[in-house]
């Protein structure tokens, strides 16, 4: 890591962001914070990050666009994707868009910067000896649908063939952050 190590943190719960926040100041790093896609472009234009956290759901909106503008602004940005709901789908696009590495919340400002450090996959991984389950998967294809549609419940609700009211509240037994 260089010696003025810079970081972006893209997450719209604010308290969370300014926990994280304090913690990588601590750690010696110059953070700044956007809760949009709109005031990360914005907060682009004057401030040159190596390292960006990025939370996959920003209120209704996809944190993916983040991603792919982040690594259009710079190749070399190590950038570590968070999610309180973590599926197949999103990691798989996360990291063809550009992320460095994808965590399930909750995560600690260790795990994010090991993260950051980390240059190679681990062939040592553990495997899940346990199945998925049908709730699981599922809740994956949902997840998956809500990713392809933008997070547009009506359209997902349409492609599922399922109730909007339905999905509504299957996605209140199980928040997306």
């Amino acid at each position: 890591m260089s010696a003025i190590r810079k970081l972006l943190i893209v997450e719209d719960d604010e308290a969370f962001a300014r926990t994280l926040r304090r913690s990588f100041e601590r750690r010696g790093y110059i953070v700044e914070a956007a809760a949009s896609h709109e005031d990360l472009t914005a907060l682009l234009e004057n401030f040159h990050p190596g390292y960006a956290v990025v939370d996959l759901k920003l209120g209704g909106a996809s944190g993916l666009a983040c991603v792919q503008s982040l690594r259009a602004t710079d190749a070399g940005m190590k950038i570590v994707v968070l999610t309180g709901f973590a599926s197949i789908a999103t990691a798989v696009e996360a990291i063809k868009l550009g992320a460095s590495y994808y965590l399930a919340k909750p995560s600690n400002t260790d795990d994010i910067e090991a993260a950051f450090g980390r240059e190679e996959g681990d062939p040592d991984a553990q495997i899940a000896s346990r199945p998925s389950s049908i709730k699981t998967v599922e809740w994956e294809h949902i997840h998956q649908t809500l990713v392809e549609t933008d997070f547009n419940i009506s359209e997902t609700a349409r492609r599922l063939g399922m109730h909007r009211r339905t999905l509504a509240r299957k996605l209140e037994k199980r928040q997306l952050r």
